[in-house]
């Protein structure tokens, strides 16, 4: 499309020029169009994209996804952390006969149920804010994936025009999910439901409805009852990993002949079929991933992402850490940690913003000029070793 440079540009310094909101515009005339040919009625279509403004900054989003880009250890720091499982557990008293319901129309378990809503919202602490219609509108018009995200674009619209939800209530990411569990637009027309019974399928006012969706999700996704997502285990010395994968399912037997243990040295179940992972490069965690790990992953196609629920639900459960430490010298920061390098930072004079264990563009700023500082790497990285090296040089 004309102009995808100066988009693109403009989406670097988060700011659009008139002629640039003009281009969207005119994009967004030609999606007016395939919305009414794709059943939008016409009052919806003219009350909600009249003033409609492209949001250039999700252009900048598109390329920088932390699932896809964080070491997998600074990723599970980020999100499987005391307090999420904490509040996670207070979750589960709190929902606990709305979670036993749950678990007898769809076979999900409470805590699995629970770690997607604590991973996708903090449970229900941070929906995001962007607007939808503004988001996918530009998606669809600019950058990659645009069929993809004009889709997404249209099945909001229709949340809309079928009366579920109206346009303030749909904020969220920057790719469009929503609610407190998250769902993209398409997802939540084809498996959200009613569970509290009062006639609209709400994932943002209503926990039972969003908890239900979610397991009605992972059913559909294939999701066995009673049999778990996988588990850490140990390898024999000299095992080949490079033909193995989540999608290489071999029998337990099969694992159990070629000498993988558990990790804490027993022996496999007898059942079933796993694929063999070790996700990141150079050493760390392996796991056997069971059918349900693949359930997971149908949320949102990232092993990081996966992993993330699958550890935060055992977590819930009363289960501990990974036994196999990641193959790094600096660790990451839980959230406590966090905030203590934010107040940290702010006493060496740097505006940091609200002290509250997010890492936002101005405390990785921060970071990135204390780094400089001690002569560092140019990265903008929290962990270990700086907030132990700003406790030592505190004025």
């Amino acid at each position: 499309m004309r102009g995808l440079s100066t988009m693109l540009l403009a989406a670097a310094v988060g700011s659009a020029t008139a002629g640039q909101q003009d281009e969207f515009r005119e994009c967004l005339s030609r999606l007016q169009q395939r919305a009414s040919a794709e059943g939008i009625s016409g009052p919806t279509l003219r009350r909600e994209l009249a003033g409609l403004e492209a949001d250039f900054g999700v252009l900048e989003r598109l390329d920088y996804q932390p699932e896809f880009r964080s070491p997998i250890w600074d990723y599970l720091g980020a999100l499987v952390d005391e307090q999420r499982i904490e509040d996670g557990r207070a979750q589960l008293l709190a929902h606990a006969d709305t979670l036993a319901e749950i678990e007898r129309r769809y076979g999900v378990d409470p805590a699995t149920v629970v770690a997607v809503w604590g991973v996708e919202s903090d449970y229900g602490k941070n929906f995001g804010k962007r607007p939808l219609l503004e988001a996918l509108g530009t998606l669809s018009c600019f950058g990659r994936r645009q069929k993809y995200f004009f889709g997404e674009f249209i099945a909001a619209l229709g949340i809309i025009d079928e009366g579920s939800l109206a346009a303030d209530k749909l904020k969220g990411s920057w790719a469009g999910a929503f609610g407190h569990t998250q769902f993209m637009p398409s997802t939540y027309l084809r498996l959200a439901v009613d569970f509290d019974g009062d006639g609209r399928r709400d994932l943002v006012d209503s926990i039972p409805d969003a908890l239900a969706s979610t397991a009605n999700f992972l059913a559909d996704a294939g999701w066995r009852p009673g049999q778990g997502w996988g588990f850490e285990v140990r390898l024999p010395e000299g095992i080949d990993l490079s033909d193995e994968g989540r999608r290489k399912k071999r029998s337990m037997a099969e694992w159990q002949r070629r000498g993988v243990l558990r990790v804490d040295g027993a022996a496999l179940p007898e059942d079933g079929r796993a694929g063999l992972v070790r996700p990141a490069d150079g050493g760390g965690p392996t796991f056997l991933l069971l059918d349900n790990f693949d359930a997971i992953y149908a949320y949102n196609a990232s092993m990081s992402y996966g992993l993330a629920i699958a550890h935060l639900s055992d977590r819930l459960r009363g289960g501990g850490g990974f036994v196999t430490p990641w193959p790094t010298d600096d660790l990451p920061l839980d959230r406590a940690q966090r905030r203590e390098l934010q107040r940290l930072l702010s006493g060496r004079g740097h505006d940091i913003g609200p002290i509250d264990g997010a890492i936002g563009s101005r405390t990785r700023a921060a970071i990135l000029a204390e780094k400089q500082r001690l002569g560092w790497d140019d990265s903008p990285r929290a962990g270990q070793k700086l907030l132990r090296t700003l406790r030592e040089q505190q004025p």
